[in-house]
C-alpha cells in the first residue's frame, strides 16, 4: 500500500483542469442542440452529452496509453477526469443561475 502511495504522479492531477477545459469547449460548441431544445440556454442535456463526449475521451486515453512504451493506463486518470468533468458543470451551473442567464436567454428566444 505505502509502495502505491509513492509510486503516484502528481501531474496525474493535471487532469482535471484539461477535462474541465474540455467539458466547457463542448458546452460552447452546443453539439447536444442538435438534440434537443435548439436556441435555449445550457440544459441538462447539454450538460450530459458534453460530459459523456468527454469521459469517453478520457477513457479512449487511457486505453490509447496502454499500448505505448513507458506509458501506464491508470484508473486514478480515468477518476480525475471524471472529477474534472463534474466540476465543470457544476461551474458552469452555479455560474448560469447566479447570472440569470437562462431566464434571459429563454424570454428572448420565446419573443421571436
Amino acid at each position: 500500500m505505502v509502495a502505491d502511495a509513492a509510486a503516484f504522479n502528481p501531474y496525474s492531477l493535471l487532469h482535471i483542469p484539461m477535462y474541465g477545459i474540455l467539458t466547457i469547449l463542448l458546452i460552447l460548441s452546443n453539439w447536444s442542440s442538435i438534440f434537443k431544445n435548439r436556441g435555449t440556454s445550457t440544459n441538462s442535456t447539454n450538460l450530459v452529452v458534453a460530459g459523456i463526449i468527454a469521459l469517453v475521451v478520457g477513457i479512449a486515453d487511457e486505453i490509447y496509453q496502454a499500448y505505448i512504451p513507458n506509458r501506464k493506463a491508470t484508473i486514478t486518470d480515468v477518476f480525475l477526469d471524471i472529477l474534472g468533468v463534474i466540476l465543470c458543470i457544476l461551474i458552469v451551473r452555479r455560474i448560469e443561475h447566479a447570472s440569470g442567464f437562462s431566464k434571459i436567454r429563454t424570454f428572448l428566444h420565446r419573443t421571436k
